[in-house]
């Protein structure tokens, strides 16, 4: 197994994959339609994905499909402070997915414990040294969870060019790492994320997914995001039971966490690749 980010809750520190449940407070998410919105509908749905399994609930504001417009600080902040707030104040281990140092700061002042950058502390300059900066109420720094991203949504399909997309790809994530702890982000609160479905091709996440030695490369936790992306949707198969199958095989393959829209079916699979991964000891 990989090591285990510090500054979480000791019900996390646990030796098999964690499910990380996806809270999408977007009107345009390629999902869920948008359906988690409204502010009251975002927190149960907080508290359902806690109650199937997550042990994480990531709340986004701004969705990362291929071609989503950007939204303004003012109203991201205005769709996931109220429910971060709300869901953390009843012991809900929270992650806020965002680009801005803004935004994290305030998600953190609300309860968050987890940072979840897509762009690495490309996309916002002040990222890295504000991350660094940030005490969560445990008064430990946030874990930072950095992602391999070429690009904003308007422009990551057409920066798909690689040699070796899943050597390519981690070296170009060891940059960023390297740039967050000259930040001054400590190597213990990094977790590292591949980036399925940020300026890859359908066949290129299935290469990254296959090469392990490539994605266990930093030697940090690894986050796997597959969950309902096109090139999962693309088999023809129920995308949730697809997903599930790449949890089963993250877990297998010793990943920290992974990031789902559907809970019950990701548990469960954990749950066999743990149980494979220590039968193989």
């Amino acid at each position: 197994m990989a090591p285990r980010p510090a500054g979480l809750p000791d019900a996390l520190d646990v030796p098999g994959t964690l499910v990380m449940g996806v809270l999408n407070v977007t009107p345009d998410s390629f999902s869920d339609g948008g359906r988690h919105f409204e502010t009251a509908a975002a927190i149960e749905h907080g508290r359902r994905l806690a109650r199937e399994g997550a042990a994480i609930i990531d709340i986004g504001g701004e969705s990362t499909r291929p071609g989503a417009p950007r939204v303004d600080e003012e109203e991201e902040l205005r769709r996931v402070v109220p429910v971060i707030r709300a869901l953390a104040a009843e012991g809900h281990v929270i992650s806020v997915d965002t680009m801005r140092a803004s935004v994290a700061a305030a998600a953190v002042a609300e309860g968050a414990l987890i940072i979840n950058d897509v762009s690495a502390g490309l996309a916002d300059v002040d990222m890295g040294t504000g991350a660094a900066r940030l005490r969560t109420r445990r008064g430990t720094p946030p874990a930072f969870i950095a992602m391999h991203w070429r690009g904003h949504s308007d422009v990551m399909n057409a920066l798909t060019d690689y040699e070796d997309v899943a050597r390519d790809s981690a070296a170009e994530l060891a940059t960023r790492l390297e740039a967050l702890r000259e930040a001054g982000v400590d190597e213990e609160y990094l977790i590292a994320d591949p980036g399925l479905g940020f300026s890859k091709t359908g066949e290129q996440n299935w290469q990254i997914l296959a090469d392990w030695e490539a994605l266990r490369r930093s030697g940090l936790p690894i986050l796997i995001g597959a969950s309902r992306k096109r090139f999962v949707s693309a088999l023809g198969v129920d995308r949730d039971a697809a997903t599930a199958a790449i949890s089963a095989i993250s877990a297998q393959h010793g990943a920290w966490a992974v990031r789902v829209h559907e809970v019950p079916s990701s548990v469960a699979a954990v749950a066999v690749g743990n149980r494979l991964r220590e039968a193989r000891r």
